[in-house]
């Protein structure tokens, strides 16, 4: 854990401003709005997988944009950091207090209305607080989608969403979050409301605003709406688990697929034989879909058509240029075995075992993670280069990375050595997290890579970004927070 980074935080309140603040703050949301209920206000303070347990005074929670703009107001006169969060779901403690206690926390859980669903434009607008899951279902209502996909989709919500510009399954074809905002609400680091929530395509207006948000963790400003791009929802969904031999397999039958089908691959995703080992032994309902085993897996969707598509498992265009390309990877040796869903059903069952990777880890002990990116054409050298470079930093470790391959993004985990059930192993293995780390990150680093490409920085990884950011980029960032956020109330110690 990391100390609390003094220089970034405004200066401590005297008891009695802080218990008026408190007051004042409990007023203006009436008793709906706030708890400093331990029992209630202990999940809104740990990160999920347990690295950061934060505390605070008060846990606030606005029904509505003007509510939020009133608790910043308070705490910016009287400079009284602020947390802001939304499904909980982040990685890298981005959304979780120090643990000093100086700090309110900010839920957006209750704005969660869809205010509008614009077909017509292939625009909706979302409150913070919906969920993924429930903005994917809005756009289905419509005949549209929303393409924003990963695995806590059902408990992240669209501010967070846009705040650490989460990225999923589908950035191959639709790009991050960044890409599918048109248009931003936000209550600044004054307490004032910018209504940015244009639909426009095209808007050449001076300085994009917005992008300064997304992305920037809760820093500069409360996301508390989104306005959001749709797409038409495809008819034709194809999905193959396919055998490969190596990474860069992957890599050359990603190229081939993407050819093939004009460009309709919605995802592609690289699965190693450990993690299958893993889903099949300890996640429940799954089964590898192929008859023996192979070194290495890859799952891909492809997704589009209209009047010319057909019902699912039938034959299609789509399904058409899949299964030629699928043939000529294997008669050419990209690929080894084969298979094609013939049912939403079966195409769901491949997609679980994807789903469950990280829960199946959790009975194989400790497990030290890493989320990075390269250049596609990388992505085999980076595998190679890390998995060796972690194995002989702890001889026996198991490396299991997986993940986005077709946008460069590598969950680089590893699992620790067996046999398991030693406590003390354990942790000792988890207290070379950082070590680990910098080993990971300084190959991500020298192939041109992000250290982090869609957890976010949050508290986590704020000395690696100085480590690895060019100082001009790093003086350029602080130059923003200072001149949105002059008083540095809004999530401190996170980022820079």
């Amino acid at each position: 854990m990391s100390a609390l980074p003094a220089a970034a935080f405004p200066p401590p309140l005297p008891a009695a401003a802080l218990a008026g603040a408190l007051d004042r703050i409990k007023a203006a949301l009436g008793p709906k709005g706030w708890t400093d209920d331990p029992d209630r206000t202990g999940p809104y303070l740990a990160e999920q997988r347990g690295r950061f347990k934060g505390r605070s005074p008060l846990v606030v929670m606005p029904a509505a944009t003007e509510e939020v703009a009133k608790v910043v107001a308070i705490c910016a006169e009287v400079g009284l950091p602020i947390v802001p969060q939304g499904g909980n779901t982040g990685l890298v403690g981005g959304s979780i207090p120090f643990e000093e206690g100086r700090e309110i926390l900010m839920s957006l859980k209750r704005m969660n209305r869809v205010r509008e669903v614009d077909p017509g434009n292939h625009a909706m607008t979302c409150e913070a607080g919906v969920t993924i899951l429930e903005a994917q279902q809005a756009a289905e209502r419509a005949d549209r989608l929303f393409p924003l996909s990963y695995g806590s989709e059902g408990t992240a919500t669209v501010g967070g969403g846009v705040s650490a510009n989460s990225g999923g399954i589908a950035v191959l074809r639709y790009g991050n979050m960044r890409d599918l905002v048109l248009g931003l609400e936000a209550v600044l680091p004054d307490g004032r409301i910018w209504n940015g929530l244009s639909g426009l395509r095209k808007d050449n207006t001076g300085y994009d605003l917005k992008h300064l948000l997304i992305g920037g963790e809760g820093t500069l400003g409360i996301v508390t709406a989104a306005c959001l791009k749709l797409y038409p929802r495809p008819r034709d969904v194809q999905t193959a688990y396919v055998a490969i031999p190596s990474v860069a397999a992957a890599v050359e039958l990603l190229g081939r697929l993407r050819a093939a089908s004009g460009d309709l691959v919605t995802s592609f995703e690289i699965l190693p034989r450990l993690g299958i080992e893993f889903a099949t032994r300890h996640i429940a309902g799954t089964r590898d879909p192929l008859g023996q085993p192979y070194p290495w897996y890859v799952l891909t969707e492809l997704s589009g058509g209209g009047a010319m598509a057909k019902s699912s498992g039938a034959e299609t265009p789509l399904r058409a240029a899949l299964e030629e390309a699928l043939g000529q990877a294997m008669e050419d040796a990209i690929a080894l075995d084969a298979t094609v869903a013939q049912s939403g059903e079966q195409a769901a069952q491949f997609w679980r075992i994807r789903e469950g990777m990280f829960e199946a880890q959790l009975p194989e002990g400790g497990s030290i993670k890493h989320d990075v990116s390269v250049p596609i054409s990388k992505v085999a050298a980076f595998i190679a280069t890390a998995s060796d470079a972690v194995v002989n930093l702890v001889p026996g470790c198991r490396p299991l990375p997986f993940g986005h391959v077709g946008d460069g993004n590598i969950h680089f985990n590893v699992s620790q050595p067996l046999p398991l059930g030693d406590k003390a192993a354990t942790a000792a293995f988890m207290a070379r997290w950082d070590e680990m780390g910098r080993v990971v990150h300084d190959i991500v680093h020298a192939m041109g890579g992000s250290i982090s490409a869609e957890h976010g920085i949050g508290r986590f990884k704020r000395a690696d970004l100085a480590r690895y950011e060019p100082a001009v980029a790093l003086d350029a960032m602080r130059a923003v927070k200072r001149a949105l956020d002059p008083k540095g109330i809004m999530n401190p110690g996170k980022v820079i």
